[in-house]
């Protein structure tokens, strides 16, 4: 864990999409953070000391589905899964598939594991289970406020948690897509997937992974755009921050009354042509109840807590 002395700073972006505006002068506390998202390691050492199952373990009760058969209601996650050429990018339908038996000991679901992928970010995490790591810890997951503050690591008001070039001198400083999105990565192997924490350089606050890799859960719910004239993004509806629980369930969605909290950082999967969302201001809408297998999450503590061993 980071101690952070907290102070005022630029929240938010008027420079890249809807739902970062307004950018606007928020303040906050002293508070402590993670050095970097909850590793598998990790999280396997709290599953093995509480026997804690997760919300993608878990079975499926029919009356939360109806309609649906039960032969369809095994537990499971939301995977990614590339794209045999080019797409329309406005249809996430075409590379999101309901994997069941997909979690975070399974990540790409049956036959797939945790070998190699000690070091990696446990993702397929719904919002209940980052919260029961995290009083397991004696932490919390941090505010929305708290995490970009975090991530900005002293640079107020800066695009990227580096400064406002993407790539300084050509070199990469985070873990984004990269080859053509969403069907055709160009790393070696051509893998898909997180990368190792600590894999590229810290922010200036000595605090790893704050841009792309995974999406990391925060305390905060997600609202609804006053006057319902959300403009559409690549991930989610534009919205404001500061919401409720009855407020962030998703209008488009009536048959799915799911509340929503707030993930912040994007993930490995932001491509520049689709989802420029490794920025610290970045921020979209996650079902508390729906784990995929590009979001993680970091803990946070007040000033004087810095958790239990684990």
């Amino acid at each position: 864990m980071t101690a952070l002395p907290g102070g005022r700073f630029r929240m938010g972006s008027d420079r890249h999409y809807p739902e970062e505006a307004p950018a606007h002068e928020v303040s906050v506390g002293p508070f402590a953070i993670a050095q970097h998202p909850v590793t598998n390691a990790q999280f396997a050492a709290f599953v093995g000391a509480t026997d804690y199952v997760t919300v993608a373990e878990r079975p499926l009760r029919a009356a939360d589905y109806p309609g649906v058969p039960a032969a369809r209601l095994a537990p499971g996650s939301m995977v990614f899964r590339p794209t045999r050429g080019p797409v329309d990018l406005r249809d996430l339908s075409q590379w999101w598939e309901w994997m069941p038996g997909a979690s975070w000991r399974k990540p790409e679901g049956p036959g797939s594991g945790l070998r190699g992928r000690k070091q990696h970010p446990v993702v397929h995490i719904a919002h209940e289970d980052a919260e029961a790591y995290a009083r397991w810890r004696g932490l919390r997951l941090p505010t929305e406020a708290e995490w970009e503050y975090a991530a900005r690591g002293g640079l107020d008001g800066a695009d990227y948690t580096w400064g406002d070039e993407a790539q300084p001198g050509g070199r990469r400083l985070a873990h984004w897509w990269l080859g053509d999105f969403p069907w055709r990565s160009t790393r070696p192997g051509g893998v898909h997937g997180p990368a190792p924490v600590g894999s590229y350089p810290p922010n200036g606050y000595g605090l790893f992974d704050t841009a792309g890799n995974v999406w990391e859960w925060t305390a905060d719910w997600f609202a609804p755009t006053p006057g319902g004239d959300a403009a559409p993004s690549c991930c989610g509806p534009a919205e404001p921050r500061g919401g409720t629980e009855q407020g962030s369930v998703d209008p488009a969605q009536p048959g799915r009354p799911i509340p929503r909290k707030v993930v912040k950082g994007g993930s490995w999967l932001c491509a520049d042509e689709y989802c420029r969302r490794y920025r610290p201001a970045a921020r979209r809408p996650q079902p508390v109840d729906t784990g995929m297998s590009h979001i993680g999450f970091r803990c946070a503590a007040d000033v004087g807590g810095t958790g239990s061993p684990g």
